[in-house]
Parts: structure tokens; sequence; C-alpha cells
């Protein structure tokens, strides 16, 4: 059994189309056009390995070429040999009828033998001969009624559109119905809520009718993120009962410093405003604090606290939790790198969870050189222009996070009487 890699002419479709993000930061906008240009630079040097592999392999016929009646021969001798594939090494041969194409295809150039051996672009190159438009308006069409499908699903969907209607021609392979609904732009998305139900439909109204960007605050303590993360390892209580303790994180957006995070036993407002204390008191008031519309975020408690300390409190938008993708981002540290290194801790309790995570925090997180930054979140929170205000002692903290509530006293009732005795 052998390896017969197609020929250049015969190199695959388009299978992606070019996505234009737009991005607010100069670097993540600097690292993009680096990375687009080094996939471009790489193509090229590609093309110019496989134009001097295949000058290699048929350049002996062209400085010896062989008489009448041996070329045949000497082309059954180069198929029967194994190369070295000019991209990834592996040992490979190739067809007589490849071989042969390139020969000729290098004897007929008129200047640059080596120029005429480099990958060139197919004719139906973006094009998609297997999907007639009467079949790219039905995927279409489909994909707008069921944008969260899969793509198989679309394309055993639309075999069955097609046997009923066999004038729509042969039904497209599942590759094909990829690369198609890829090139343009019919990606899966995420289902956002209940079927039909108008929150729902109003987040898929407004993904369609705006673009969706990326954003980072210019100033430290700007804005603040806070979120609650169920975890996935257990605690041991005090009175042997095992559960699963969630995971109040608080993040500063511009430096992606974790201002405070500890692990508690519910999500309730008690909770986030203890929580809230502590960050606030370890860095500074912040500007304004972003987290989805939980209980306890909306808690009277929670929004009045934060309006008497001067602290704007914006939410996100229902079904958008990737306007908190930087928490989220956090989530995955948390998941991926603290609670692994616990999992064979016997006995955890609460307590040594949450003296883990401060250390893991305070050591390792916050000092760590952020990739996206290029720094540590703890050097760009220094370092950099900081907007926040000094924080109140406990006492006010404490009377600041309180609601007020208004009562009536109600009117007393009198009993009747019966002969100077109470009915």
């Amino acid at each position: 059994m052998r390896f017969i890699p197609a020929p250049a002419e015969d190199a695959g479709r388009l299978t992606s189309a070019a996505v234009l993000e737009a991005q607010t930061s100069p670097k993540r906008r600097a690292k993009k056009m680096k990375s687009a240009m080094c996939d471009v630079s790489g193509l090229a040097r590609s093309h110019e390995r496989w134009a001097r592999f295949r000058f290699s392999v048929i350049g002996p016929l062209l400085a010896a070429p062989p008489d009448r009646g041996d070329l045949q021969e000497q082309l059954k001798s180069l198929a029967a040999k194994k190369w070295h594939h000019p991209i990834s090494g592996q040992r490979v041969q190739f067809g007589l009828s490849t071989i042969e194409r390139w020969f000729y295809r290098a004897r007929n150039a008129k200047r640059d033998p080596v120029e005429a051996l480099r990958r060139k672009i197919r004719s139906d190159h973006g094009r998609h001969p297997s999907v007639s438009p009467k079949l790219s308006e039905l995927l279409t069409n489909q994909y707008r009624q069921h944008p969260n499908w899969s793509y198989q699903l679309h394309t055993d969907n639309l075999v069955v559109l097609i046997e009923k209607e066999p004038t729509l021609g042969a039904a497209p392979s599942y590759a094909s119905v990829v690369r198609f609904m890829k090139v343009q732009g019919l990606i899966k998305r995420p289902r956002r809520g209940p079927v039909n139900s108008p929150g729902a439909r109003a987040t898929e109204h407004r993904i369609e009718s705006r673009e969706i960007r990326s954003y980072e605050s210019q100033y430290v303590n700007a804005l603040w993120h806070l979120d609650f993360h169920h975890g996935s390892l257990r605690v041991l209580l005090d009175k042997g009962r095992w559960v699963y303790p969630l995971l109040l994180g608080i993040m500063d957006d511009h430096s992606r410093l974790c201002c405070h995070a500890q692990w508690y036993l519910a999500e309730g407002a008690e909770e986030l405003c203890h929580g809230l204390y502590q960050a606030l008191q370890k860095r500074a008031l912040p500007r304004a604090l972003m987290s989805d519309n939980g209980s306890a975020m909306l808690a009277a408690e929670t929004t009045e606290g934060l309006a008497r300390l001067g602290i704007l409190h914006e939410t996100t938008l229902p079904y958008a939790p990737f306007q908190n993708g930087k928490q989220e981002a956090f989530w995955n540290g948390v998941k991926g790198r603290l609670l692994p290194m616990l999992e064979g801790v016997a006995d955890l309790s609460l307590d040594q969870l949450n003296q883990a995570t401060q250390a893991w925090i305070e050591m390792e997180y916050n000092r760590a050189v952020h990739s996206e930054l290029g720094e540590a979140p703890l050097h760009r929170y220094l370092g950099h222009r900081d907007v926040g205000r000094p924080c109140p002692n406990s006492a006010e903290l404490k009377i600041a996070f309180t609601a007020e509530a208004d009562r009536t006293r109600a009117p007393l009732r009198r009993h009747p009487q019966s002969e100077g005795h109470p009915f």
C-alpha cells in the first residue's frame, strides 16, 4: 500500500471563509496582522518547497533526456522510489502519470521550469459545483430557520428534500455542505434560551443585526467583572456531608487581575456582598461593575450598596454570556489548573479549598504572563493608570450594603365586647 498525494493543481478547494474580526485593542490587531502575515509567508514557502521538490524529481530527465522509447521506463523507475514529502517529511510515492505531468510541464516552460512547477490555483477555486443555486437557496433558508442545527443535520435534511424532489439534482457530500456553509458564514450557533421564547428571539435578532466586538477598559479599576461559578470538586462539611461549592470571582477588566475569589456554599446576596467587601478592601473602589442578571446581583442590598459607593452597576444582556467573556476565560484556568491540583486531597474542606485558591491566585495567576496581554496581570495593574478610589472601612461598607424598606404600621383593631369582657 502506498500513499500517492494529489498533484499541485488538484489541491483542495477553499475550506474556510476569511473572517474579519474587529478588535478594539491595538495589540490584538497587531497580533492578528502578524499571524496573517505568517500564514501568507508560510503558504508561499510551501509553494516554493513543492516547486523545488518536483524539479529535483524530474531534473535528471531534463539534464540527460532519455532516448526515444526509454522515457516510460525511467518514469516507472522514479514512480517506484520513495521520496520525502516536502511538507510533512513522510516517506511517500508518486504515480507515474503525476511525474510525467511534472516532466512535460517543466520541459515546455519557456523561461523558468521551477516556476512552472509551483502550485496553481484551481479554476473552480472558491466555487461549489456540487451545490447548485437551488440547493444553495435551500441551505440558506434552512439555516435561517434552524441556526442551531449541526452540519450533519443540515446535510441529512437536504438529502431528504432531494429525495422528495429529484429535480434538485444530486445530493452534495457532507464535506461539500460544510465547506459551502462556512464560506457563506452559515456557522452553527449555540442555542440561547428556550426555543422560540421572546428573550431568545430578541437575542438572535440582536446578534444578526449588530456586530459583536471585543472590548477593553482603558484604565485600571475602570470596570470590574463579577460572577459565580459552580465547582466540580466537592468538599466535606463538619457534619460529614459532601457538597459542591460555588466560586465567587471578581476581576479587573483592564489588567485581568483577580481582585478576590472565594468559595461559598450558596450564591445569595449575603455571600456576594461578603466577597465584594474583601475585593474592595484589597484593591479600591472601581468606577463600574458588570455582572449577569442573577438574583444575588439584582438584590436590593447589592444594587443599593453599589449606588451608595458611587459604583455604576451594569448587567449583561439576556443570553449574552460573551459580554462577561474575560470572567469566563478565568474559569477555564480554575477548572484546568487549580482544581486538578486538588483532586488527590482526601476529605477536602471548604477552608482548605479557599486557602489553596488564594495561594494560587496571588502566587501564580496574578504573577504569570497573560497570553493576551503579554505581561502579568499584577504588573499591568500596578503600572498602568488607575482611576480607582479609596475604599471606606469595614463598618461603612456593611452599612452601605443594606436595604431600606418603608413600612406602614397597621391600625389597632378593637375587639367587640359583651358585658365588659372581650367577645
